[in-house]
């Protein structure tokens, strides 16, 4: 911290709390009416040099824990602000065989104020600890307006699954002014909501859509030309999608593989009725990490 606690406390309750609606010159208040013993973050990051912190202490002398009181109003001095970003960094993973270390390097680098990380598949929509960094840099957003926010992430496909989930979150960061920084890739660099980063987020969800179609009308277009040689596609896959989808819920609680096995069913062929085998499960766990890593 550049300044002492007290030199801190002073700082701060220069400007009026935005969340408990505290006055400048006083300290912030508890709800129930008590003086707080921490200053509410959307205060103390009006800061410069206490916006990396997270939390900075009410002093003793301030009576935390007591009924508040109104503080002495404070000696005016011209505001000093100045136009350092405030980074929040989210790292994410599909797989326990992809490793993080390597994004969260990146983003410790680029002087992020805080980073979230998760191991979470593609399947899942909701993913909690994105959604937390959002709200982070939404609520520093609202505290300072005037100071650049980024939401900063190692690489593109670390935020989103298909076309449709990067122009909803185009949406959001576009609605609460908050710029998105890719650290690494083609398109590498800090694109601003607005303006050119608008067209950005337009551009490259449209390539994404063209890319997919594209890929999609040459596998039709194989298994045409496939099927007018005999061939249609192998024999039925042993464990189907809604299978995959049910044992890698039970895999992500902590139920043993071979238990998994038992719990599944198989619906067609020979083996109809019985439940695969384990090294069938792994297979099947194996060929969807693989198809995760990808996206």
């Amino acid at each position: 911290m550049d300044l002492t606690p007290d030199q801190a406390a002073i700082a701060v309750e220069r400007n009026d709390c935005p969340k408990c609606e505290v006055p400048a010159g006083s300290p912030c208040r508890t709800r129930g009416g008590k003086t707080a013993a921490k200053y509410h973050t959307p205060r103390f990051v009006l800061v410069p040099a206490l916006r990396e912190h997270l939390d900075i202490l009410i002093p003793a002398d301030r009576g935390p824990g007591r009924p508040w009181k109104q503080g002495p109003a404070p000696v005016a001095l011209p505001a000093q602000r100045d136009a350092k970003q405030i980074r929040i960094g989210y790292a994410r993973t599909s797989t326990a065989r992809q490793e993080l270390a390597s994004q969260l390097d990146a983003l410790r680098e680029a002087d992020c104020h805080k980073i979230y990380q998760e191991q979470i598949s593609t399947r899942i929509k909701v993913r909690p600890e994105l959604e937390k960094a959002l709200a982070l840099a939404r609520q520093f957003k609202e505290a300072a307006p005037d100071t650049p926010v980024v939401f900063t992430v190692h690489e593109l496909k670390r935020l989103a699954r298909n076309a449709a989930e990067l122009m909803t979150l185009s949406a959001e960061l576009q609605a609460d002014d908050i710029q998105l920084e890719l650290l690494t890739g083609p398109l590498a660099g800090i694109y601003d909501p607005n303006g050119m980063g608008a067209m950005f987020f337009a551009v490259l969800a449209v390539a994404g859509q063209i890319e997919r179609n594209y890929i999609r009308e040459k596998t039709l277009e194989g298994q045409v030309s496939a099927a007018k040689k005999g061939n249609h596609g192998g024999r039925p896959k042993v464990i189907d999608d809604d299978m995959l989808t049910f044992a890698l819920a039970l895999k992500d609680k902590g139920v043993p593989v071979p238990e998994i096995a038992g719990k599944l069913t198989i619906k067609t062929g020979k083996n109809a009725g019985t439940s695969p085998s384990v090294a069938s499960l792994y297979r099947a766990f194996s060929e969807a990490e693989e198809t995760e890593s990808v996206t």
